[in-house]
């Protein structure tokens, strides 16, 4: 009889880092992923809990870590002898943390497989984020029990070059105690920051004598910094200067076609709050749609115009399902309305013949496509698979230059169901510090599911045709980007965020009090 062997866990003791999903480590990344149990601390923020779980394992199991070390690597212990990859998430480095040193011990005396994958350390981490360098001889330590800190070597870590510590929030009337009766200068510079890499992030710098009092109101972990790095926060402070950080944006597209979007805005600093204002359904009946695939497949077209994602999408489903691919396209020339339909045909490995140089809409297509000529185009007829809520320019303007159009409805768009109570509260009362609109239905389908954002809010549109339809609704339009697409809609954002900070830099302090200026760039100078 041949016994199955049974398979060899193994453990992983993982350095969240400070907090911010993208410093997580490849390694950190690769055991999270493979991972069949996480156990995470309670200091590991949510939104890296969020991030984790989204490339997961669908059956991964996460749960908190419970009770003492010993209790912690029995749980991690037991899923390696049943076969599971288990791993422990632990905020900042692993060997930062006492308690992580006693469990690795614990598990070390067993025969269970086990690596520690270290992570960048929050008191570091978080300096570096604020925009303070530690230089000369740097001190930095994730503090679990200020009770035992040596407040006389730190005095002497001051004096020399820097320090920084992660602490908790309650714990800073006893550092700045420790720290004035091991000699420190009362007037030394410090910063406080709380919500270290977070969305949130905020730093308030002063003295030794009055950081507690300057950093009233925070809670959780914080990173305290000390040394003439503090001062070099107005040049070096990166994180909490980009252009829309702490700006609340309502991005209302549907959930497939809001991540680039949402990315971007990050990238500048804002918190972006997807509202999807329309849903995408086939159309009521197929039977055009099947006929437009036929037509492809047999020379029957001569060029195929997408003029949306969502129409790339219809069509490559309609060819998944009666077995097509890329290579059916074979003879059929391709043009796009704008860059971002155009990389949705180029994710099926065809690159099309024409995308506007210009003006990225109907018209602007239009200006670029030429007339119907018998002799050099045999085969005189366009495919126009769309949304059925597309306007008749495009057609028109076709059949003007001599082209045969079938214009197929390649989709439905119809409302969605209205956001939460809150977020319509918010969008109303001028919750949001702006919103992008990327198409004139998120124009009229925000409003009928949610009403018109609040006067102050910024609102960005992507292009002429949403700008008027915006006018129509009453809203002021205060961003349009050059070129119609998201990546310049959320650069003109970021650029005319610039332009309010700088003009309201330039207000005596007066006029700034009394400015009509509103958002986290406002407020930062009140």
């Amino acid at each position: 009889m041949t016994r199955t062997r049974k398979p060899v866990g193994r453990i992983a003791f993982v350095g969240a880092g400070p907090g911010d999903p993208g410093l997580l480590t490849r390694r950190a990344h690769d055991a999270l992923v493979d991972a069949d149990q996480v156990v995470y601390d309670r200091g590991v923020p949510e939104s890296l809990l969020a991030a984790v779980r989204a490339e997961a394992r669908a059956d991964a199991e996460f749960t908190p870590a419970e009770g003492a070390p010993g209790d912690v690597a029995k749980v991690l212990i037991s899923a390696a002898r049943a076969g599971q990859n288990a791993v422990h998430l632990v905020a900042g480095d692993p060997f930062g943390h006492d308690s992580v040193v006693k469990e690795v011990q614990a598990v070390a005396r067993t025969a269970a497989q086990f690596e520690v994958v270290p992570g960048v350390g929050q008191a570091e981490g978080v300096a570096t984020y604020a925009g303070v360098p530690l230089p000369g001889v740097r001190t930095a330590a994730d503090v679990e029990d200020v009770g035992a800190l040596d407040f006389e070597a730190l005095a002497a870590a001051v004096a020399r070059g820097s320090l920084a510590l992660a602490v908790d929030a309650g714990d800073l009337a006893a550092v700045r105690d420790g720290l004035l009766a091991a000699g420190v200068d009362g007037a030394t510079a410090v910063g406080v920051t709380g919500d270290g890499t977070g969305e949130t992030q905020y730093t308030t710098t002063s003295t030794v004598d009055s950081f507690v009092a300057a950093a009233l109101g925070f809670t959780g972990r914080v990173v305290l910094t000390l040394g003439e790095g503090v001062g070099e926060r107005d040049k070096l402070s990166w994180w909490e200067n980009r252009p829309l950080y702490g700006w609340k944006v309502l991005v209302p597209r549907t959930k497939e076609q809001a991540g680039v979007m949402s990315a971007r805005l990050r990238a500048y600093g804002a918190i972006p709050c997807e509202v999807p204002t329309i849903a995408v359904e086939p159309p009521r009946t197929p039977a055009q749609m099947e006929r437009a695939v036929k037509g492809l497949v047999d020379g029957r077209y001569a060029w195929v115009i997408f003029t949306s994602v969502n129409a790339v999408r219809a069509v490559w489903e309609k060819f998944a399902e009666h077995g097509l691919d890329a290579r059916h396209f074979g003879g059929v020339k391709i043009a796009c309305i704008g860059d971002a339909t155009a990389d949705a045909v180029r994710a099926f490995g065809i690159q099309p013949e024409l995308i506007p140089s210009g003006e990225q809409s109907s018209e602007g297509l239009l200006a670029e496509f030429s007339p119907h000529d018998e002799v050099l185009d045999p085969v005189g007829r366009v495919l126009l698979p769309r949304a059925d809520i597309a306007t008749e320019t495009l057609a028109a303007g076709l059949t003007e230059r001599g082209w045969e159009v079938d214009d197929v409805t390649a989709y439905r768009t119809v409302r969605a169901a209205p956001p939460p109570a809150e977020i319509r509260d918010a969008i109303k009362s001028g919750g949001f510090d702006a919103v992008l609109f990327t198409s004139s239905s998120t124009v009229r389908n925000l409003v009928g599911i949610a009403g018109k954002p609040h006067a102050r809010t910024v609102v960005a549109v992507i292009g002429p045709k949403t700008a008027e339809t915006a006018t129509e609704f009453g809203l002021r339009v205060d961003v349009q980007p050059q070129h119609a697409s998201v990546p310049d809609l959320v650069e003109a954002l970021a650029a005319y965020a610039v332009e309010l900070r700088e003009k309201l830099a330039a207000m005596p302090a007066k006029q700034r009090r009394g400015s009509k200026v509103q958002g986290p760039t406002a407020l930062r100078f009140r």
